[in-house]
């Protein structure tokens, strides 16, 4: 099978912009036409089911938030694993959003979960938490690298409170620093023929300077970029880490959730039709920005 990191390549240079497309579904958000989510599960279900055919038109890449699926319950993890199998059949490169973090047997039972084929997600790549060592990664690596899957490391994330713990000093380097200096080693486990790793970083675009210090340590990472859109960060903050090539500046894929999602245009939609336009419209203007600044 392609290596993931080619394919997540493939699927931006297609897309023509590095917008990677966010689904966290809040029940109080999702409009009233699919129904009342807050008490019709299918109402989830079927809102989740018309981002992915809208997301398929604009983007390469797919972000189910997995957490805010599982505040459903089991129906909410069965709407979670056919959305990942709809994205994919719809042509996008899945990154389950699951965040995960422990070791040992649970570290491979996570890892199954999430990259294994059915009873897993069999998505793509995952996200995962290092902070408790290298041993929590491992897990994910191994499998990663045997069925060319990816594996999504936080390493600088976007939100404030990043600060409180990837800050604090490591003789003499801040800890995202030591995560991103840990993780080199390993990028070539999961290289691709276009030269990328599928081992990404996470790296918010709340922090570029960070960013472009996490790119000089890991020059074949692809990065995940959130804090583009609603947290705040211009899409020239979204790829300060990305690097010039032939097809533009590249290097990973930009994440938009709630902007691209829950326009204001489609929260007061009347119609399906009207909704489908709001954020058809939504995910052009963020892929079109992405793709500018990827054009400097």
């Amino acid at each position: 099978m392609t290596a993931f990191a080619d394919r997540l390549i493939e699927n931006v240079r297609r897309a023509g912009s590095p917008l990677c497309v966010g689904l966290d579904p809040f029940p109080d958000k999702i409009p009233a036409l699919f129904g009342d989510a807050r008490v019709e599960i299918e109402a989830v279900s079927r809102f989740s089911e018309a981002i992915v055919a809208l997301a398929a038109r604009h983007a390469g890449v797919f972000k189910p938030q997995l957490g805010l699926f599982e505040q459903f319950g089991h129906e909410g993890v069965r709407i979670a694993e056919e959305v990942t199998s709809a994205a994919q059949a719809a042509g996008l490169v899945v990154i389950l959003d699951a965040k995960r973090g422990d070791i040992g047997t649970t570290a491979e039972g996570y890892a199954r979960a999430m990259l294994g084929p059915t009873p897993g997600f069999n998505a793509d790549c995952v996200t995962i938490n290092p902070y408790m060592g290298l041993d929590t990664i491992e897990p994910f690596l191994a499998l990663a690298e045997r069925d060319s899957k990816g594996v999504a490391v936080l390493v600088r994330t976007s939100n404030p409170g990043a600060r409180d713990v990837q800050d604090l000093n490591v003789e003499g380097a801040p800890i995202w620093r030591r995560v991103a200096a840990m993780l080199v080693p390993h990028t070539e486990r999961l290289k691709g023929a276009t030269g990328w790793s599928g081992l990404m970083i996470v790296a918010g675009a709340t922090y570029p300077d960070e960013a472009r210090a996490l790119r000089q340590t890991l020059p074949n990472a692809l990065f995940l970029v959130p804090g583009y859109g609603a947290q705040g960060a211009s899409a020239a903050d979204a790829v300060a880490s990305f690097v010039t090539s032939t097809q533009g500046r590249e290097g990973g894929v930009v994440n938009s959730s709630r902007s691209v999602t829950y326009p204001q245009a489609a929260q007061t939609a009347k119609t399906m039709d009207e909704w489908r336009a709001a954020v058809g419209a939504a995910m052009i203007q963020a892929a079109s920005e992405l793709h500018a600044a990827c054009s400097v």
